[in-house]
């Protein structure tokens, strides 16, 4: 078996397009089996690549990981003996967990996400669907463009509207411009996805005959409501440039307003 190297396991999490926390212990106090600068990859699903040490640490990382991949923020923290514990945050910010491994020992760990950033896929090859491509890239999303959807040297390709194979999520992002051409097969394949936030560039009644006709082909009814049609916010746009602006600002207005909820919701439940 070779060698283990935690910068390798980076770089093939980095590939699989999924976000994860490198975790990193950068002090230790009295008896404890992690060391200073052992690293490991933390997963999104919560699986730790990588030594740091017993259940204890194991426990918080994977906690706090979770935390930090939602919130897209660094952070420190703290595992110590739960008799030395006296509040949930110690007097230089670190979040403190409570260990009740017997070695007794005190293990201070950053935690840094590595959030790729979301996923933009676009179906169709029209002015509207490549100027939306454009304005994404300025922007920093990762782009899934039909395989004729013209020149885009960065883009992820796919093919006869089949998203399956691509690496998407929940804060992904889909949007049907494809105006005509196939928008009964792209729309189902938009909707098939696991992108919780869709949208279709069409009048409200088209979207609507469209998704009455995949509910009567047995799409259930939540998975079509997430549809948003007309897509992109009210700015009374009118050329392809001006509607793919608007598209570009209501999905930054998702993202910022879904990572906020996210963050929300993980200090609820802390």
């Amino acid at each position: 078996m070779g060698q283990f190297d935690i910068f390798d396991k980076i770089d093939q999490q980095r590939r699989t397009g999924r976000p994860f926390c490198v975790a990193t212990v950068v002090r230790t106090a009295d008896v404890t089996s992690a060391k200073a600068g052992a690293k490991a990859v933390v997963t999104e699903t919560g699986e730790i690549l990588g030594h740091l040490g017993g259940a204890c640490v194991k426990r918080a990382v994977t906690g706090a990981g979770h935390e930090a991949i939602a919130s897209g923020e660094t952070r420190l923290i703290r595992i110590k003996p739960s008799d030395k514990v006296v509040s949930i945050t110690d007097a230089d910010g670190a979040q403190v967990f409570k260990s009740g491994c017997p070695s007794g020992g005190t293990v201070d760990v950053l935690i840094e996400p590595y959030e790729l950033p979301p996923m933009l896929v676009i179906f169709g090859n029209t002015p509207i669907s490549r100027a939306l491509a454009a304005h994404a890239e300025l922007a920093g999303y990762r782009l899934a463009l039909p395989q004729d959807a013209g020149e885009m040297p960065g883009a992820t390709r796919f093919a006869e509207n089949d998203i399956s194979a691509l690496p998407l999520g929940p804060r992904d992002f889909v949007v049907v411009a494809s105006q005509g051409m196939q928008d009964l097969a792209c729309l189902r394949a938009a909707l098939e996805s696991p992108a919780q936030r869709v949208a279709m560039i069409a009048s409200h009644r088209k979207a609507e005959t469209l998704s009455a006709k995949l509910i009567a082909a047995g799409m259930e009814t939540e998975r079509v409501a997430r549809l948003k049609s007309p897509a992109g916010l009210d700015l009374h746009a009118i050329d392809p440039q001006e509607i793919a602006l608007s598209v570009m600002a209501e999905i930054v207005l998702w993202r910022n307003t879904d990572r906020k909820a996210l963050g929300d919701a993980d200090e609820n439940h802390a």
